[in-house]
């Protein structure tokens, strides 16, 4: 099994309440993925409550291989919220993936 972790910072907002609305849009479409990938076996979006820290969101997935990581990257509907929802207020992304033993 494969745990693939992304985390995101986010451009700024006018203000803290349209943040968080953005930030509870993107929780909601990811996590709605799980009943849209088959290769998803869990899914899971968390918000920083550390202020004195750059990252906004943390994404965590489980799937059974680095190719179904590559599915799941790569599939439409997953496509749709990186470019779509993700994409225009995402200010920068890190990943890593790592073998559950």
């Amino acid at each position: 099994m494969i745990r693939h972790i992304v985390m995101f910072k986010l451009k700024e907002f006018q203000t803290p309440a349209e943040k968080q609305a953005k930030m509870q849009e993107i929780k909601d479409k990811l996590e709605a993925l799980i009943n849209k990938i088959d290769v998803l076996k869990m899914i899971r979006v968390d918000f920083n409550c550390n202020p004195a820290e750059t990252w906004d969101i943390i994404l965590t997935t489980e799937l059974p291989t680095l190719e179904d990581v590559n599915t799941y990257a790569n599939h439409p509907e997953h496509v749709a919220v990186a470019k779509g929802i993700i994409g225009p207020v995402k200010a920068d992304r890190a990943c890593v993936d790592y073998e559950i033993l």
